[in-house]
């Protein structure tokens, strides 16, 4: 009985080491997540310029936000950018894994410079292709004069343009995270396996279709989530490069949120559009953890 009882306060000890490690996290989730998502569902149910008092007028903010064209346009726009950047980034951070996991000459080297961009600060990042996309004398409209493209675009200055200008640079900036995400899992997968299909007479285009990419599925799932909710949320970028314009051709939902608090001053009808942004990515997140549970069983 006593032994019961020691077991019993051993794991009672434990469990409480575990939560305390833990605690801090769910903290600062609760202060700095929970309570402001909790205050902005508050706020999109009300009409309120962040002075005087708020007055309750239901769901006539969802109602304005889906009436205005730009809110939807922001949208559509938002759904364009972020399918291009996850199939791109996800596509080339994989191709580089596969490639710098070989046994290359200054492989270390290649690494680290194609992880490089995604510890470079974003607004000096902004900057610089702004200057590689520019019109006249920018570095690339130069090399597609050289190969013979007379009217190169005028990327971030052209609304045709503007929005892959901004595709490129997220990729080229992100894949190198995510490529060492994925080489690490490469990494991972037991050399036995590789050896046991050369036995069997595979090459190297079977070896990767049939083994390695199944072993790769929930680090890919994981490329793809992350990947996916960076994207629905981008602001930054897009504000150093365009500030959302020419005109709206890159303003993203996070910008139109942006201008309807900060610069309209409508909290009731931003926040109904960040709701509306929070449903989205939920939907999307628990369509991924769906596909990726049937795929990995």
């Amino acid at each position: 009985m006593n032994n019961r009882k020691k077991k019993l306060s051993l794991r009672t000890r434990n469990a409480l080491i575990g939560y305390s490690f833990i605690l801090p996290n769910f903290i600062g989730f609760f202060i700095f997540v929970f309570i402001p998502v909790m205050f902005s569902l508050v706020l999109s149910l009300v009409s309120w310029n962040g002075f005087g008092p708020m007055k309750f007028v239901g769901l006539k903010n969802f109602v304005t936000i889906f009436k205005d064209k730009n809110f939807v346009n922001a949208l559509s726009r938002t759904m364009y950018y972020t399918f291009f950047t996850v199939v791109l980034t996800t596509f080339i951070a994989l191709g580089l894994a596969v490639l710098l996991n070989n046994k290359l000459r200054f492989r270390g080297f290649f690494r680290s410079a194609v992880f490089f961009p995604y510890v470079a600060s974003i607004v000096a990042v902004g900057v610089v292709w702004n200057m590689l996309f520019q019109k006249d004398f920018g570095p690339i409209n130069e090399f597609l004069r050289w190969i013979g493209i007379q009217n190169p675009p005028g990327w971030t200055a052209s609304v045709k343009w503007a929005i892959p200008a901004v595709i490129i640079v997220s990729v080229w900036k992100y894949m190198g995270y995510y490529m060492i995400v994925l080489l690490a899992a490469l990494q991972d997968i037991p050399v036995d396996l590789y050896e046991a299909a050369t036995i069997d007479g595979a090459n190297r285009r079977q070896y990767f279709w049939r083994i390695a990419a199944p072993l790769l599925t929930p680090a890919l799932f994981f490329v793809v989530l992350m990947l996916t909710v960076t994207s629905f949320k981008s602001f930054d970028l897009i504000y150093v490069m365009t500030e959302g314009g020419p005109g709206q051709a890159t303003t993203l939902v996070v910008n139109y949120i942006y201008s309807k608090s900060f610069i309209s001053e409508t909290y009731g009808v931003s926040s109904a559009a960040a709701m509306v942004l929070l449903f989205i990515i939920s939907i999307i997140t628990l369509i991924q953890f769906h596909a990726e549970k049937k795929l990995t069983n």
